[in-house]
């Protein structure tokens, strides 16, 4: 079973990668640090966070809430880099960037109502956020993504 994350209110971004990494990966802005780590243990995540005070918490202390430090200075895809380094992840199907969940393929005649005219004359293949609804494609926007996607993947392995 892949790792599920939970991350501090500092890295709402890195929680944005992880699901284009294809991870489970929870943030709710502006959330109290008690209330962080009491989520991530009853839902068995993997609290990430740049807040050392996070890790004098007795949960996360004693080991009852596993736990990463995210050094701050790494910058956005040295999280990420960081992140799938210290678990030995491989990249994975993508999920929604906004909100998880995971990504249904739709057919282009599924997708006519709602694409732009002229993403639908150039993509054949779109995907729907199970969780909320959204209509994605792999647009140019994508390869950027995936690059960084790749970057980080490669970054990883060799640490």
């Amino acid at each position: 079973m892949e790792p599920r994350f939970f991350c501090d209110a500092m890295l709402g971004g890195l929680a944005r990668w992880l699901r284009a990494a294809g991870y489970d990966a929870a943030f709710e802005q502006g959330i109290d640090d008690g209330v962080l780590v009491a989520r991530a243990g009853e839902t068995g995540r993997i609290l990430l966070s740049s807040d050392g005070g996070i890790f004098e918490r007795t949960a996360v202390r004693e080991g009852h809430v596993r736990s990463l430090f995210v050094p701050r200075a790494l910058g956005l895809s040295g999280e990420l880099r960081f992140v799938l380094g210290a678990f030995s992840l491989p990249l994975l199907p993508p999920r929604c960037m906004t909100c998880g969940g995971a990504l249904v393929e739709l057919t282009k005649d599924e997708a006519r109502a709602e694409a732009p005219p002229r993403t639908l004359s150039r993509i054949e293949t779109f995907y729907r956020c199970a969780g909320c609804g959204k209509l994605l494609w792999r647009g140019s926007h994508w390869e950027r993504i995936a690059r960084v996607l790749a970057e980080a993947e490669a970054a990883a392995r060799v640490r």
